[in-house]
């Protein structure tokens, strides 16, 4: 099920495990005024109530695989009536054992099995007009022959606090936000040095070198979707090269 920023509210008073308590770490990460998160247009989608909210088990599980791609179709066929600064925003039931134990490496592994896993559930073939090599820098994410941005936040992630979060969490973007977002090259350049600001105050160590702009010939998107949490760069083997991606 999706839920828009009003049934989450309500969900506040209707849940009281980790559901209640992942969507209001969320909501108050993305609202506090003294330690500001960083990517500015996520706080206005939040504000504005563009989100669409979803929640799924185990991110380890083939049942968690069947869950996200359900809620990526419904969100990617519903998309463009949110409004402008929409995400999709997936919580995943994240285990005491998996947040006592799990690395960052660890978890950058499950996040790619799952986006694999993902993939294979969509009954679409990948898009034409996108390479089918992740190391092509218009290479991003497909499903349902939408394009999209992923974010993923750990709890093994400590320095980087722009990339912690209690839970496994994943925020999904559509390519025609971000387009909107950088259709004034000029604005958009004042939003990224702004952006860049913060994530200077938020996090411990400094912006990370992988981070660049779709499109430009020394970026690869795929390595900004799960950052370490230092500043060593991704490696140079995309976890999602060689899966199978034609359906037909």
């Amino acid at each position: 099920m999706l839920y828009d920023q009003v049934r989450m509210k309500e969900l506040l008073l209707e849940e009281k495990g980790w559901k209640y308590e992942a969507y209001r770490q969320f909501a108050m990460k993305l609202s506090d005024p003294s330690y500001l998160f960083p990517c500015i247009p996520a706080t206005i989608g939040f504000k504005q109530g563009h989100f669409r909210y979803g929640f799924i088990g185990d991110p380890r599980g083939d049942q968690a695989a069947t869950e996200m791609a359900t809620l990526l179709k419904r969100f990617g066929e519903q998309a463009r009536s949110y409004g402008r600064y929409t995400s999709l925003v997936l919580f995943c039931e994240t285990s005491k054992e998996l947040t006592d134990s799990c690395s960052v490496e660890e978890y950058r592994e499950i996040f790619w099995t799952l986006l694999r896993k993902v993939r294979a559930l969509d009954n679409h073939d990948w898009p034409a007009h996108i390479p089918t090599d992740p190391h092509d820098p218009v290479w991003e994410y497909c499903f349902g022959q939408e394009q999209y941005f992923m974010y993923c936040a750990t709890p093994a992630h400590r320095l980087r606090q722009s990339r912690h979060f209690p839970y496994f969490i994943m925020a999904i973007t559509p390519r025609w936000v971000l387009v909107d977002f950088n259709s004034s090259s000029e604005a958009a350049n004042r939003m990224k040095h702004r952006i860049r600001e913060r994530i200077l105050q938020y996090d411990a160590v400094g912006i990370h070198p992988d981070l660049n702009s779709y499109g430009s010939e020394d970026n690869l998107e795929w390595k900004q979707y799960f950052l370490r949490d230092d500043t060593a760069p991704s490696g140079d083997r995309c976890p999602f090269s060689d899966i199978h991606l034609k359906k037909s």
